[in-house]
């Protein structure tokens, strides 16, 4: 078997070429994890990010519903002056129709009153009419008996 004296030199060369693209894989696999943690950091970064948007989000509904409840109370007093005021209109409206009710008593009370007393002015009439028919009633026996 013959040596190539060329065959260390080749041997030497295949062996720089294997170590240069060791080499080249290793600094790509270098960068490759660089770039890897690069994304990582992004990621968690974006995350953070996410994080606090959901958060503020979250902060954001908080404060819609306290407003919301703040709004609510005025709204449920209103409403519970607009039945209190409603109350009171029909209230007003019981009591107008009870005092037209007692005027209407009042006037036909005042009516009867005055027949009454129209018919108490007759009867007077009547008894004047009677005292003076027994004034001159006495007054003829008198002067018969004379």
């Amino acid at each position: 078997m013959a040596i190539d004296p060329r065959s260390p030199e080749l041997l030497r060369q295949q062996a720089e070429t294997l170590r240069a693209e060791a080499e080249a894989i290793r600094r790509q696999a270098e960068q490759d994890r660089d770039a890897l943690e690069e994304q990582r950091r992004q990621a968690e970064v974006s995350r953070s990010e996410s994080e606090r948007c959901r958060q503020h989000a979250e902060d954001v509904r908080e404060l819609r519903d306290q407003r919301r409840e703040a709004l609510e109370t005025p709204r449920q007093e209103r409403e519970r002056l607009r039945q209190d005021s409603e109350t009171a209109r029909a209230a007003g409206e019981d009591a107008r129709v009870a005092a037209d009710t007692a005027r209407h008593a009042t006037m036909d009370a005042m009516q009867a009153t005055a027949e009454t007393l129209q018919v108490m002015l007759e009867h007077m009439k009547v008894v004047e009419e009677m005292r003076r028919a027994l004034r001159e009633i006495l007054a003829t026996s008198k002067l018969d008996a004379n």
